[in-house]
């Protein structure tokens, strides 16, 4: 080192020089100020010091209580050169209403001559770390539609989204996003249209209303918040031996919960749930255990998908926009795109779609 040379450029000069040869990979967490402070005999301030610099270079990125991470190793500007094309992280390709979503999203793009590279999380965490990883990698998308992964959970990849953004890459979310990133989402108000749902049921005599919910996605969090405050305007108690939280693993294996289930709701004339496929799997599990929907047990729902429909007795359900919402987010996404500043924030409001499931409840 020349001893006219910062002893922090020490630290810079070696850590720029492993990003650069791939030693240090993106994503890989950097020594920690003390590890560094002994490796090159530096007093923690000129460590920290070099960090800042490394930071301002947007070379490493500090996350709180984690640490530090390498997040970079280029300059990014608003003039780079258009690629045409456009990234999708969803969490599912099955046949519920994700199909529909991708539809109307590949629609808006593909009339704007846009290119559509769509992956798919499997709502796991690890997942969507590899696709981030590989998206910054390639450095070959003028824009990016997600879905949240997990999104009532802290995210690790948070990181990664903040490099994209910072290489001046519009991010929106769909469904759910993460509260952590200043990104805008396109969705469905959640937590109106449960109170809605819920408001419904009382309106049919209900008072003593169970509610199923997802604990690791956003929008159970918000559709919680939406029966808790309609239940409260009527002046209903919130029992939570009546709440039911179910995680994606549950979700799956829901048929195996059964017990458990009805446990919490058999004291109760009507049940809110999450979505139209958790509320076909308790019909179905109210069949088998000679539960009879609407006369012992009302039912209501979100989604208005195929589900609601399929079994004998129909599901009165909140609509969920499907293709108008990924047309929604594809739209506000090439707005932001061609303007910076432009909010790219809403949220659909839908009318309940009436069947079969709901039964007024006279008495008290």
């Amino acid at each position: 080192m020349n001893k006219k040379e910062p002893k922090y450029r020490m630290v810079v000069d070696w850590v720029q020089e492993r990003i650069a040869s791939g030693e240090f990979e993106l994503g890989s967490k950097l020594y920690s100020e003390n590890e560094l402070s002994e490796k090159f005999n530096l007093s923690r301030q000129t460590v920290r010091h070099a960090i800042d610099v490394l930071e301002q270079k947007r070379l490493v990125t500090r996350v709180q209580g984690s640490g530090t991470f390498v997040s970079g190793t280029k300059e990014y500007t608003d003039n780079k050169e258009r690629t045409m094309n456009i990234g999708v992280i969803s969490t599912y390709v099955d046949s519920y209403i994700f199909p529909n979503i991708i539809k109307g999203i590949e629609k808006i793009l593909s009339l704007k001559g846009y290119m559509v590279q769509i992956a798919f999380t499997n709502n796991r965490i690890d997942r969507e770390r590899v696709i981030i990883q590989n998206i910054l990698e390639k450095n070959n998308i003028d824009g990016l539609i997600v879905e949240a992964t997990k999104s009532a959970l802290p995210n690790p990849n948070i990181m990664f989204y903040q490099e994209l953004i910072d290489r001046k890459i519009p991010i929106i979310f769909f469904n759910s996003y993460y509260p952590a990133l200043d990104a805008p989402h396109v969705s469905l108000n959640d937590k109106k249209m449960a109170a809605k749902a819920t408001d419904y049921l009382i309106k049919n005599g209900h008072k003593k209303i169970a509610a199923i919910f997802k604990a690791d996605d956003g929008q159970g969090h918000l559709r919680y918040a939406g029966y808790s405050e309609a239940m409260l305007h009527s002046n209903l108690m919130i029992n939570d031996t009546n709440i039911f939280w179910l995680d994606t693993e549950d979700v799956k294996n829901f048929r195996l919960e059964s017990k458990r289930v009805l446990s919490r709701i058999n004291d109760c004339s009507a049940v809110f749930c999450y979505n139209d496929e958790i509320a076909f799997h308790l019909m179905e599990i109210c069949e088998q255990e000679g539960i009879q929907v609407p006369k012992q047990l009302s039912v209501i729902s979100i989604d208005n998908s195929n589900l609601a429909v399929l079994s004998d007795v129909s599901i009165t359900s909140i609509p969920h926009p499907m293709e108008g919402l990924g047309k929604k987010v594809a739209e506000n996404l090439l707005l932001m795109i061609e303007d910076k500043s432009f909010d790219g924030n809403y949220e659909f409001e839908t009318e309940i779609i009436e069947r079969d499931s709901v039964k007024y409840q006279v008495g008290i």
